[in-house]
């Protein structure tokens, strides 16, 4: 007997035309204010009500349609499920730009980028987000945070299974807010009717009312009874035998609908029950059975609460309250099947790269073990693929004292810290996973102390200890080559190592083992299809050829930023040191103007608690891009703060000396000799004798008039005439100028020509002019000109520049931060443009009103504001905050 036969075919469906008109509710949303929310339990019709308003309303083209199901629980995923479906509208396929999964990819982030992709929107675009409730709490207040900052002609359509926690009340007040609940989409005895007519059942008037009241006119209950009557001889008699609450009713029916199928669909809809998705090769594995997917979709066409999620129709999923009933008939007439279905489906899953299902169902066995053994050995591709959260939700799932009590589960939490900022956290499960590692099995214990090194790797380069992180790369790169024969997988953790690597050396001035680990580790990310290692690895690269040759550097760059483009990743942090790097080398060659944008979406993309020694190079950069517009009060701030971020670093890091030296530098050029002095005594002695701190201090010197102090404290530097140990070319061109500043002070013009030309030696290839800038000696270099040099054209140039630059311009548009805000600003900051309150905005964020009022203040000061709307507007100017909404 077939479906048909069945009567399952003729129940109602979108694609048959038998989905049932509701034009009252058609009406309300029609009319629907900015935010329309359809609240109800399962089998209400949300869903169907919902796809039927938008086919019958002909708004396809201009929907975006977002399930928030199992497979979105994870932020960084809904929103680029979010991303997708407005870019799958006319509108949004114009407007929003595309972007793709990334490690740290921050939901909040991805809504401040909606918000400034969608700014111009100039016509209705409907956002329709069904089963709300599966969200989590931070994408709820993301969500919530688009609704309240959306342009006016973005239009939200949220279906839940009850009340989800929203601050929606402003928008009831406001009369932008239409709710449709549970009474109000019962199905009228009319609507019941055409129901029971598209199915092909005729009922008299008399037990039509009937089941209309026994139901309630639940719409599940309906087309529950309407599948079961389907062929009935007496239809009107089974009307009236039943009765009971909506479960009771629900349960029945079920039961007669699966009683009435043929064994194998029967079989089919029970053991994969238990899958949140099927496929017609899982329905046959699950089930020892051939033509499951031919079945899921003759089911679906007969709307038999069975969804397709793919365009192909071969993925597909049963309606939730369908699949709750399902199981509890599983565990009732099969308790035994249950572990083993999930078993099967574990290594189905795993068998096809569907890591985090194979995981979860084998936490649905309570096997740990082959849950952990699942998680650890997908770890690293999972977090490389931009799903931290999803490792985050699927270690939640184990039992806290397994965490603790399993070395590899112990690792994967240390790794989960780490990504997750608690560098002290990630410390003691490291102490933990170390004292348990004989524990695990010896078929385990290599790919163990692989992980266990990455994790280490990635801690020590966090501590900003490079002296660490070589020794554990090394030590991983040897494992490696032992494996290279039996792992396929030997690039991808090669280039992970390198990666890394290479960015802790940058930090500790190593610049030439830098640039080659990191350029390895660029070419094994192309190699193995990871574009978010390789864009990391070649803004790190950028940096490090910036130590050696600028136009190398900015050619880096620049390909880091495009390929950030390409993927959406323009706000990541690995953005931040791509474009700190242009600017750093526009400041040097005194091009402000050039550097000022850049600069800028350096100081977006940085975030200082996540990893101050990342954050460090953009405060840097924005104090030479001032020193090259001639502003040294700003100049000075920017270092200051830089030397406060330097100080919260545990190890060593190439631009400690530096941002003090330029610190130095500053006050000389604000003639602050005083202060100069006090900063200077305030130093370590080993610190003043680097070799940055010396060329600083050496101009002091000669701007205090003792020339000859000066060139005793330049000696070292210019005897080793090497950009190593850590002095890079631009600094020891300028120790060579100070020196030549301070040789015609002391009447020695001969050794001043020869320290001059030396520095314009240094200084040439890269075109980095900053240094005559900031010791400025235009008679030297005219006099310079009329003798033998190699740079007469050079000379000019600079003398030009110099004639131009009188010391302090006026800073060009808003002035700039000192120091990226802290997350717990930002996160407040994205709250000032709603019409929330500061209490308000505590409760929404769960923290006192005592705190956001004090984060306020702070934002105020920082943002050179006195008011909110200030604060706002500043932090729009500096792109911090997406624009205004274009309103009509």
């Amino acid at each position: 007997m077939g479906l048909a036969e069945e009567g399952l075919d003729a129940a109602p469906s979108a694609e048959t035309g038998g989905i049932v008109l509701r034009p009252r509710l058609f009406g309300q949303l029609a009319g629907l204010a900015r935010v329309g929310v359809v609240s109800a339990p399962a089998g209400s019709g949300k869903t169907v009500l919902l796809r039927s308003w938008i086919g019958q309303a002909g708004l396809a083209g201009r929907t975006a349609w977002v399930p928030a199901g199992w497979d979105v629980r994870d932020p960084q995923r809904f929103w680029l499920s979010v991303v997708g479906a407005l870019r799958g509208t006319a509108a949004g396929s114009v407007l929003v730009q595309p972007v793709s999964a990334a490690p740290g990819l921050d939901g909040w982030t991805l809504v401040e980028r909606l918000l400034a992709d969608l700014a111009a929107l100039d016509e209705p675009l409907w956002l329709v987000i069904d089963d709300v409730h599966e969200l989590g709490g931070d994408t709820l207040r993301q969500l919530e945070l688009l609704v309240l900052r959306g342009p006016p002609q973005l239009r939200f359509v949220l279906a839940a299974r009850h009340e989800v926690r929203l601050g929606l009340h402003r928008l009831r007040l406001e009369g932008e807010l239409t709710e449709i609940r549970q009474a109000g989409l019962r199905f009228s005895v009319a609507e019941a009717r055409e129901l029971f007519q598209a199915a092909g059942v005729e009922l008299a008037d008399p037990a039509l009312a009937a089941l209309h009241e026994r139901t309630e006119g639940w719409a599940a209950g309906l087309r529950l009874a309407a599948l079961s009557l389907a062929g009935r001889p007496d239809p009107a008699q089974f009307a009236a035998e039943f009765s009971g609450t909506e479960r009771t009713v629900a349960e029945y029916l079920l039961a007669e609908v699966l009683d009435r199928q043929p064994d194998q669909v029967r079989r089919m809809l029970l053991r994969t029950s238990v899958l949140p998705r099927v496929n017609g090769e899982l329905a046959d594995l699950l089930t020892g059975d051939t033509g499951g997917e031919r079945l899921l979709q003759d089911l679906e066409q007969a709307n038999a609460f069975v969804v397709s999620l793919d365009a192909a129709r071969t993925w597909f999923r049963y309606h939730q309250m369908f699949a709750a009933l399902l199981q509890l008939e599983l565990r009732r007439s099969a308790p035994g099947e249950v572990t083993r279905l999930h078993q099967v489906a574990a290594q189905w899953f795993t068998a096809h790269g569907f890591a985090a299902e194979a995981v979860r169902h084998a936490q649905a066995t309570r096997d740990w073990g082959l849950a952990t053994h699942l998680l650890a050995d997908h770890w690293s591709g999972l977090q490389l693929a931009g799903q931290a959260s999803t490792v985050h939700e699927l270690l939640a799932g184990f039992p806290v004292q397994a965490r603790e009590a399993d070395a590899e589960l112990a690792m994967l939490a240390a790794g989960d810290e780490l990504v997750r900022g608690s560098l002290e956290a990630a410390e003691r499960y490291l102490t933990l996973a170390e004292r348990g590692s004989e524990s695990v099995p010896d078929a385990r214990r290599g790919q163990f102390g692989i992980l266990l090194g990455v994790i280490r790797l990635t801690a020590a380069r966090h501590r900003a200890d490079a002296a660490a992180a070589a020794a554990e790369a090394q030590r991983l790169l040897a494992m490696a080559d032992a494996r290279q024969a039996e792992s396929s997988g030997n690039d991808e953790l090669r280039a992970t190592v390198l990666v890394n690597l290479g960015m802790a050396e940058l930090w500790a001035a190593q610049f030439g083992a830098a640039k080659q680990h990191l350029g390895q580790g660029v070419e094994l990310a192309r190699r193995t299809g990871r574009p978010y290692l390789e864009f990391t690895g070649l803004a790190y690269q950028a940096a490090a050829e910036n130590g050696r040759s600028f136009s190398r550097g900015m050619d880096v760059a620049r390909r880091a930023f495009e390929l950030a483009e390409r993927h959406g990743w323009t706000d990541e942090p690995g953005a931040a040191v791509a474009c700190t790097a242009l600017a750093y080398a526009l400041a040097c060659q005194v091009r402000p103007e050039e550097a000022e944008p850049w600069i800028q979406r350096a100081e977006r993309a940085a975030r200082a608690e996540g990893e101050p020694s990342a954050a460090l190079p953009v405060v840097h950069a924005r104090g030479l891009v001032e020193l090259a517009a001639g502003r040294y009060p700003e100049a000075l701030a920017a270092f200051q703060a830089a030397d406060q971020l330097a100080g919260r670093l545990a190890g060593a890091h190439l631009l400690r000396a530096p941002a003090r030296a330029m610190l130095i530098t500053a006050l000389t050029r604000l003639g602050e000799h005083g202060r100069a002095e006090l900063y200077l005594d305030g130093l370590a002695e080993h610190d003043r004798r680097h070799g940055e701190i010396r060329v600083a201090e050496a101009a002091l010197r000669n701007a205090q008039g003792d020339p000859l102090a000066a060139t005793t404290l330049l000696a070292p530097v210019l005897d080793l005439a090497l950009p190593a140990p850590g002095l890079p070319a631009t600094w020891l061109a300028q120790a060579f100028l100070v020196e030549a500043i301070a040789r015609e002070a002391l009447g020695d013009p001969a050794a001043a020509g020869r320290a001059l030309e030396r520095a314009l030696d240094l200084t040439e290839p890269s075109g980095v002019l900053l240094v005559f800038v900031l010791d400025p000696a235009p008679g030297l270099l005219d006099r310079h000109a009329g003798h033998r040099t190699a740079h007469a054209a050079m000379i000019a140039g600079i003398l030009g520049l110099l004639a131009g630059h009188s010391g302090v311009t006026p800073p060009a548009g808003p002035q700039p931060l000192l120091e990226p805000l802290r997350d717990s600003e930002i996160r407040i900051l994205r709250y000032l443009p709603t019409n929330l309150t500061l209490p308000e905005i505590a409760r929404e964020l769960r923290v006192s009103h005592n705190t956001v009022k004090t984060h306020v203040r702070s934002l105020h000061t920082r943002l050179g504001a006195h008011s909110r709307a200030e604060a706002v507007d500043r932090a729009r100017v500096l792109g911090l905050l997406a624009p205004a909404a274009y309103r009509r």
